[in-house]
C-alpha cells in the first residue's frame, strides 16, 4: 500500500494504560487522561508501547485501547499504534487491525524472543513483509533496554527508502548513531529520540522529535526546548535539557512504567496500578520521586 509519504515530527507521550484495582483496564481514565493531554503541546499519542505495558495486555485489548483513544483524538493529532509481535505473520495482522480500529501509524517493535537468529537479514525481512502487506505507514522502532537488540543501521539504511517505512524510534541513547542514520536516510525518513534524557543532541544531529516517557507529564517544557532549539537560543534549550534528565530518568530506567504513573498521579491525571508482575512504588520510593520532580520544577 502507499502511506502518500506521511511525515512525521514533533512530541509524542508513550501513554501509560490505566488499570483498575482488579487489573483491568480501566476506560473512563483513559479518556480522562486524554482529555487532559489535549489541553497540551503535542503532536499526538503513541498507544501500546512500552510504557502503554503493551507486553502484559492481550491482543484485543490492544486493540480496544486504540479505539477508545481514537474517538477522543483531536483532528490535528497523530495515532501512532504499537502493533509489533513475535512473529511477521502475527504482526502483519495486527498493524491491519490497527488500521481498522483508526491508528494513522503503526509502530512496530523488533521481534526478539529468539534474539540469536534475529540477523539483520531476519530483521529486514520481517519489516519488509509488514511494510508490504499492512494497510499503515510503519515506524521502526528499537530499544535494546526492553528487548536486548539493536536494530542494526545497515538494516535501517536499507529499510528507509521503503515508501511506507516512514521513520524510526530510537530508544538507545547513542547520538552518534542517530546522527549517522540521519545523515544516510532520505529525507523524508524520519528518526524520534526513544527518550526525553537525549533530546536536545538528538535534535542537534537532526531527529525530528521525540517519543518518550516524560512527554506526558513535561510537555510543555519539552515544546519550549524545541522551541528555543530551532530559533537558535541553544543556552536556553540546554537548560530545560538538563534540569529534564534526573525526571526522566526517575520515570525510564529507575522506577519504570510505575514511576511514570505515580509522576502522573502528583500532577493531576490518572496514574493507578500496574499489571502485576510489575510492582507498585514504596513510600519511600513515591517520596523520593517527588523530589525528583519538584526539583526538576515539574509539580506546578
Amino acid at each position: 500500500m502507499s502511506s502518500d509519504i506521511l511525515r512525521l515530527s514533533g512530541n509524542y507521550p508513550a501513554v501509560p494504560t490505566p488499570f483498575h484495582g482488579n487489573g483491568e483496564v480501566d476506560f473512563e481514565h483513559l479518556k480522562f487522561n486524554l482529555d487532559k493531554l489535549n489541553q497540551v503541546p503535542l503532536d499526538g499519542y503513541v498507544i501500546g508501547g512500552s510504557n502503554g505495558e503493551f507486553a502484559y495486555l492481550s491482543v484485543e485489548e490492544r486493540i480496544q485501547v486504540v479505539k477508545a483513544v481514537r474517538k477522543c483524538l483531536p483532528p490535528d493529532r497523530i495515532l501512532i499504534a504499537g502493533a509489533g509481535m513475535e512473529s511477521t505473520h502475527a504482526t502483519i495482522d495486527l498493524t491491519m487491525r490497527m488500521a481498522e480500529a483508526g491508528a494513522h501509524v503503526a509502530l512496530i517493535i523488533t521481534p526478539h524472543y529468539f534474539i540469536g537468529k534475529m540477523t539483520a537479514e531476519a530483521l529486514e525481512r520481517h519489516y519488509l513483509a509488514v511494510a508490504e502487506a499492512s494497510h499503515l505507514p510503519i515506524l521502526l522502532y528499537s530499544v535494546p533496554a526492553n528487548t536486548g537488540l539493536i536494530l542494526p543501521a545497515e538494516a535501517v539504511l536499507r529499510l528507509a527508502p521503503h515508501p511506507d517505512i516512514i521513520g524510526m524510534k530510537d530508544s538507545g541513547g547513542d547520538v552518534t548513531r542517530i546522527g549517522y542514520l540521519v545523515k544516510n536516510t532520505p529525507d523524508d525518513f524520519s528518526i524520534f529520540a526513544g527518550s526525553a534524557g537525549f533530546y536536545l543532541g538528538a535534535l542537534a544531529v537532526g531527529a525530528v522529535g521525540l517519543i518518550g516517557a516524560l512527554t506526558n507529564i513535561a510537555a510543555p517544557d519539552l515544546a519550549q526546548m524545541v522551541e528555543h532549539f530551532q530559533n537558535g537560543q541553544l543556552e536556553k534549550a540546554r537548560e530545560i535539557q538538563l534540569r529534564l534528565i534526573a525526571p526522566n530518568y526517575a520515570v525510564t530506567s529507575r522506577f519504570g512504567v510505575a514511576g511514570l504513573k505515580s509522576a502522573m498521579e502528583m500532577i493531576g491525571f490518572y496514574g493507578g496500578p500496574v499489571r502485576s508482575p510489575l510492582l507498585p512504588l514504596s513510600i519511600e520510593e513515591k517520596s523520593e520521586l517527588r523530589k525528583i520532580l519538584s526539583e526538576a520544577e515539574l509539580l506546578g
